[in-house]
């Protein structure tokens, strides 16, 4: 794979074409394949859109990209006319419901992925809208559904901003194909046999079909793992436990099965997972031609990226399996890391940069610290269903790579041009405390004054049910604090915590707000529960049950509980907090997190 994607064929210092003038200037008459993003074009790794591009362009194909089309205009995405293999859909790097609403179900005054953070340039179920213009616009092309919306609606889910239990994405987009997780290798196979004239997708590791009733009459699926039905689901919603654990049980492909869920006479058929991208393989994609830029046609930042410019991209997976998160069903809990050459290549192209001023904002991925870590790569490994290799302790054949990280973070501090070099992305703190000689060089030369951690809740029970451990933060606190004092540095502790998780009432609640105020902590933005679609979180808030237990448990529902438990979290008013210069007294903001979406406190 590494060797195809060294071949360019294009120009490499051009963006994707957006329109049919930039189309003609290219001298192109047709496009091989055609993108439709919900997001901004954003030319850079982390936007899904832009990937997938780079990664067709580099097998020789016409590639164009329509963003943020007006879904009320078939028009809008006709305009460089029907591509010659497929039309690929997005919703983009975000569900579209997230995008779109708060936790409160009130529709955001801002999109961070359109130019100039403009709402509504997106509809509700974005992938499922532009799917079906795709249909209207290009009879007879397939249409190629993926990101993460499609990931995480690929069996039947629970909506939260509708409130109800939805079918799989596929009964309602009614796309030829989903490619679910990290696209990069099942797209090139669907490119391959379409170039061969072939329009079976079957058999293609990370992808899914909605069978139609004959093919569902006549496929064999003894080998296959078969779901509670969307019947069975409307009938009895307590199936949805099983579901999400079933799913999140075959999320690995070293054994993970075929699933099939019916609808109707209709069945969802899931192929197992690809396989990570790692090794060269992983290097080469991070080194397409990126312009790492917004396409030149807007006149506003897209906010988005602004936070992500100056950044690199270090590693991919989540091993943690937090039950709020959707990236184990989307990354994956296999972890893959670039090689250090390949960061320090990156970081000298990003130093060329007229608009780079010294700063490297982020070396990081979904966990920072877990860079050049293994799972996988033991025979343990591939016989594992576990969600998660961290909890509820970290599995013997995890492997910890100190080294790795050191390395990564010196290398990057010695790069010509180079002034600061900040680790913005999370860090896991139980694997930070087995860590000493990383985490003193992250805490003592990483750090850009604020430092964030995701402790999430204080409370053991809660903390279970999130899949987090118990007892890391003050072990953690203490150890960033004395290592920041003896560098001379003063420097804080950004933490978030989650409120109104599934289990979690005023009184669990309570052991966050007691530990706020002895460390006389001011939360300015806190983290109201949203269950995303497919999460271990979702099943527990419409089940009402424990995901561990099996045992009923609470579930806030109305606003005005879960107000409350927001407020809970700022028990220490902002004109009460003094300038002491204690780093426990300065008030403290939320960041984002993948799995629940930060919301202020007014």
């Amino acid at each position: 794979m590494a060797a195809a994607l060294k071949k360019h064929t294009s120009n490499a210092t051009a963006f994707l074409p957006m329109s049919r003038a930039e189309m003609d200037a290219r001298g192109w008459d047709e496009l091989d394949v055609l993108l439709i993003t919900g997001d901004a074009y954003v030319d850079h790794p982390s936007f899904g859109a832009a990937m997938i591009g780079r990664v067709l362009e580099a097998e020789g194909l016409r590639v164009g990209i329509i963003a943020q089309p007006d879904w009320t205009k078939i028009e809008s995405i006709t305009g460089m006319g029907a591509p010659r293999l497929f039309v690929g859909v997005t919703a983009g790097n975000l569900d579209s419901m997230l995008s779109n609403y708060t936790a409160a179900r009130h529709k955001r005054k801002e999109d961070v992925y359109s130019a100039g953070g403009e709402p509504g340039k997106r509809p509700n179920h974005a992938a499922v809208v532009y799917t079906q213009m795709s249909r209207r616009a290009f009879p007879g092309v397939p249409v190629v559904l993926g990101g993460m919306e499609a990931s995480m609606r690929r069996v039947a889910h629970y909506d939260y901003w509708e409130d109800k239990l939805k079918p799989s994405i596929m009964a309602d987009a009614k796309a030829d194909v989903l490619v679910y997780g990290m696209g990069e290798v099942p797209v090139r196979e669907i490119v391959k046999r379409l170039q061969a004239g072939r329009r079976d997708f079957g058999g293609i590791r990370g992808t899914a079909l909605f069978l139609g009733a004959k093919a569902t009459a006549a496929a064999d699926f003894t080998d296959c793992i078969i779901l509670p039905s969307w019947e069975e689901l409307q009938a009895d919603k307590t199936h949805l436990m099983r579901l999400t654990k079933v799913v999140e049980a075959q999320q690995t492909p070293h054994c993970g099965k075929r699933l099939v869920q019916m609808h109707g006479n209709r069945a969802v058929f899931q192929e197992a997972p690809e396989f990570p991208v790692d090794g060269p393989d992983l290097d080469a994609l991070y080194e397409l031609p990126f312009q790492r830029a917004s396409h030149p046609s807007y006149t506003k930042p897209v906010p988005g990226f602004a936070t992500i410019k100056d950044s690199i991209i270090v590693s991919r997976g989540c091993a943690g399996g937090c039950t709020f998160c959707g990236l184990g069903f989307h990354q994956g809990k296999f972890l893959s890391s670039r090689s250090v050459d390949s960061v320090m290549k990156e970081i000298r192209k990003l130093t060329e940069s007229d608009t780079f001023r010294g700063t490297i904002s982020d070396l990081g991925g979904p966990t920072a610290n877990l860079y050049g870590a293994k799972n996988g790569h033991a025979e343990e490994c591939k016989k594992c269903h576990r969600p998660s290799c961290l909890w509820p302790t970290i599995c013997p054949v995890f492997g910890i790579d100190e080294k790795a990280g050191l390395d990564l973070l010196r290398g990057s501090r010695q790069q010509p041009g180079v002034k600061h070099v900040f680790v913005q992305s999370g860090i896991r703190m139980d694997v930070a405390l087995l860590t000493p000689e990383y985490t003193k060089e992250l805490v003592q030369n990483h750090v850009s004054g604020h430092m964030k951690v995701a402790p999430e809740h204080m409370d053991p029970g809660t903390l279970r049910r999130m899949r987090k451990p118990a007892g890391d933060f003050p072990a953690f606190m203490e150890k960033f604090f004395q290592l920041s004092e003896d560098a001379g540095k003063e420097q804080y502790l950004v933490p978030y915590f989650i409120s109104s998780f599934p289990g979690c009432t005023e009184e669990e609640m309570g052991a966050v707000e007691k530990f706020l105020k002895k460390e006389k902590w001011n939360l300015q933005q806190v983290q109201d529960f949203i269950p995303l679609p497919m999460t271990g979180s979702a099943a527990m808030y419409v089940t009402g049950l424990d995901i561990n237990t099996g045992a009923p448990i609470p579930v806030v529902r109305g606003a005005g509980e879960r107000e409350r438990q927001k407020r809970m979290m700022r028990p220490n008013p902002v004109n009460d907090v003094r300038p002491t210069g204690s780093r426990r007294n300065r008030p403290m903001s939320g960041e984002f997190c993948p799995g629940a979406q930060m919301d202020t406190v007014d």
